[in-house]
């Protein structure tokens, strides 16, 4: 048995899971909404319009906290219901989810 391995390397480590997280954007006059984040390196990708005016995204995301906001027709928006607000690299204001 090896001892001198850091049991952080582990595979099975919680920081090698991924997990299914779901963004809620209320935007019901909104024309489209994206989603962009630290986890997609800001490429907007799009969330699906619900019938009630809410947009949905799923995503597959490592453990750890990760910034990220929605461009509501556009414009970044933060998410009031994240976990908090993070500075991304620009020193922009950002939304905050944390994955365990």
């Amino acid at each position: 048995m090896d001892t001198t391995r850091n049991s952080n390397q582990s595979p099975y480590s919680a920081r090698n899971s991924i997990k299914p997280v779901n963004f809620y954007c209320a935007a019901p006059d909104a024309q489209h909404v994206e989603i962009a984040g630290d986890f997609n390196h800001w490429n907007p990708l799009p969330m699906q319009r619900l019938l009630d005016g809410w947009w949905f995204m799923r995503l597959e995301l490592r453990h750890g906290h990760h910034l990220y906001r929605f461009i509501v027709d556009g414009k970044p928006e933060l998410d009031p219901s994240a976990f908090g607000i993070g500075r991304d690299e620009d020193d922009e204001c950002a939304s905050l989810v944390a994955v365990s």
